[in-house]
């Protein structure tokens, strides 16, 4: 199996996600192994993240691989005005494969097109983030039992959140019905609408958000207002609490109904909706363990097969 990039969902295949899901659920019966021992994964990591830092840099540690990098820019040469390129080609001396996140839309495309080891786009400023999307994806395969025709609520922050983005993406191959609640100020984009239209997506669009509008849902997943997204701080103060999910809001909902959050979360989950039976989120974040290790085999060469057949496996 050839090398790869890991810098946007859009490019994957049904096939090709399915296959992955596959390989993630492999490593979650056995996430200990030695298939990297001897690789050298690089993180860096140009904005503050805790789970998707920490969970790559888990998996390449429980894939035996050797883990460098930064997490604050500000400790690396960036801070002396090493440019992009610059710092992809020198960390590529050392690594065999670097997951990077950037603030600058279209940086890990460009990190791909100059970097001679294959890159993970670990988020990049408001446009993707396609190893949380994978790990959406094994989160609702898991749940649900199938991807193929879910209706699926995105809440809140719909303008600048870049994992409703990626999954609407995602999920073009599986016929779902997406409902689209937000307040006009962070409504989805019009090019993620056009991509619904041109894809055949069902979407409805709601300001409301209540207990009778949530009533259908397979997947809720809940979004933060992004504080750091604004340039306008007052227009954060307007929104940032318009949408909070609360335990007497779930009465209705179908049994089989989970509700998924990227995290971190601030206000828009209520905690008395953690010891519900619908609340999934903490272990959607576990999920992103075994979907990173997928995506660094993935990348760097290891088949399906290979983790099948492994003889490396750490009981």
């Amino acid at each position: 199996m050839e090398k790869h990039n890991f810098v946007t969902i859009a490019d994957l295949s049904k096939e090709r996600i399915m296959y992955l899901i596959e390989m993630a659920q492999e490593f979650e019966k056995h996430p200990n192994r030695e298939l990297l021992k001897g690789r050298v994964v690089a993180t860096l990591f140009y904005e503050p993240s805790t789970r998707t830092r920490l969970s790559f840099e888990t998996a390449a540690n429980r894939l035996g691989a050797r883990v460098i990098g930064f997490s604050d820019a500000k400790a690396s040469s960036v801070s002396k005005g090493e440019t992009l390129k610059d710092t992809i080609l020198m960390v590529s001396n050392y690594a065999d494969v670097i997951a990077m996140r950037h603030y600058i839309e279209g940086a890990a495309q460009y990190a791909s097109e100059v970097a001679p080891v294959p890159i993970i786009n670990a988020g990049d400023g408001a446009h993707m983030h396609p190893s949380q999307c994978l790990l959406d994806l094994y989160s609702i395969y898991k749940t649900q039992g199938t991807l193929n025709n879910l209706n699926i609520y995105l809440v809140g922050d719909l303008k600048y959140g870049r994992t409703v983005h990626s999954l609407i993406m995602a999920m073009r191959h599986f016929n779902p019905t997406f409902h689209f609640i937000a307040p006009k100020e962070l409504a989805m984009p019009k090019e993620y609408k056009l991509y619904c239209d041109e894809h055949a997506i069902r979407y409805q669009e709601h300001t409301a958000f209540n207990e009778k509008v949530i009533q259908d849902a397979d997947i809720i997943y809940m979004t933060r207002v992004q504080k750091e997204r604004f340039s306008d701080l007052m227009e954060y103060e307007r929104v940032k609490n318009v949408y909070i999910l609360r335990r007497d809001m779930l009465r209705g909902v179908k049994d089989n109904m989970k509700i998924l959050h990227p995290l971190p979360r601030v206000n828009e989950i209520a905690y008395d909706v953690d010891d519900d039976p619908h609340a999934y989120y903490i272990q959607q974040a576990q999920n992103g363990l075994y979907a990173r290790e997928a995506i660094f085999c993935y990348c760097l060469g290891i088949s399906l097969e290979d983790i099948k057949n492994d003889k490396t496996i750490i009981k």
